[in-house]
């Protein structure tokens, strides 16, 4: 599995070898050029594939599981809609796992209890959810850490250890983050892009086709046609699929230190 300190190691080594190589024989500067892009196009698909863990271990799946068992997580919330993402998983008795925004948090409070009381799981989803977040400083990803933790065992009493970071996106910065807060940075191999795709129909498809024993899957709480989508989804996966919360299916907890 490639990784960033190995890509950039090698590539330090291939370009230390070329510029020693210059002194004796004329090495065309194409060479730089390629080895740069093949660097950066690395490093590119690391920041933004979470599956890829170019920076930091990430739970996406479980590969190894055989039986049919997956879990299912939802982005951005508490907000309004949450409420009926829950009446949907409560119809169907199913456990699920909301990686929630602080500063959403902090307007829908008794949302984020409702969600604990009913057994499902709580992660870390950043404060501010900022379009910026992937350049923030390692310092300023540690405080949006610390505080939505914060706020998170105020309410509720949970100190969460599960972090999804906005958009997926990892690097250097964030995984020196989320090392120093003692996180679990989850991910998904099961994408929805609900936020993108407008058909409910093209949705509900999408994530169908990719449904295998042990995944993950990725929706977000903030439309209605999520929500349809749910529920077409939990009446197809309850014919041969068990869902689980993501702790069962990982084996790691998503919590520490409990005060409730």
């Amino acid at each position: 599995m490639l990784k960033h300190k190995n890509i950039t190691i090698l590539g330090s080594v291939v370009f230390i070898f070329l510029f020693t190589l210059s002194f004796y024989f004329k090495v065309n500067s194409i060479f730089y050029v390629l080895l740069f892009l093949v660097w950066l196009i690395i490093t590119t698909w690391g920041v933004f594939d979470i599956r890829s863990q170019y920076f930091i271990k990430t739970y996406c799946n479980n590969s190894v599981v055989k039986d049919k068992i997956i879990s299912i997580s939802f982005d951005d919330g508490p907000n309004l809609m949450t409420n009926k993402v829950l009446d949907v998983l409560l119809k169907y008795n199913v456990k699920a796992t909301f990686f929630c925004i602080g500063n959403q948090i902090e307007k829908e409070p008794e949302i984020l209890k409702r969600i604990i009381s009913e057994g499902h799981i709580v992660g870390n989803h950043s404060y501010s959810h900022s379009n910026f977040f992937g350049i923030f400083s390692t310092q300023k990803v540690i405080d949006e850490l610390h505080k939505t933790r914060e706020i998170i065992l105020n309410i509720t009493g949970k100190n969460t250890l599960y972090f999804r970071p906005p958009f997926g996106v990892t690097n250097p910065r964030i995984s020196r983050a989320i090392k120093a807060t003692n996180y679990k940075a989850i991910g998904w191999n099961i994408r929805s892009l609900d936020t993108v795709i407008k058909s409910e129909e093209e949705i509900f498809k999408r994530v169908k086709n990719k449904i295998k024993p042990g995944g993950i899957i990725l929706f977000h709480d903030t439309s209605l046609k999520t929500v349809s989508v749910l529920e077409r989804l939990l009446l197809f996966l309850q014919e041969e699929y068990e869902i689980v919360p993501i702790d069962y299916l990982l084996n790691e907890s998503p919590y520490a230190n409990e005060t409730n």
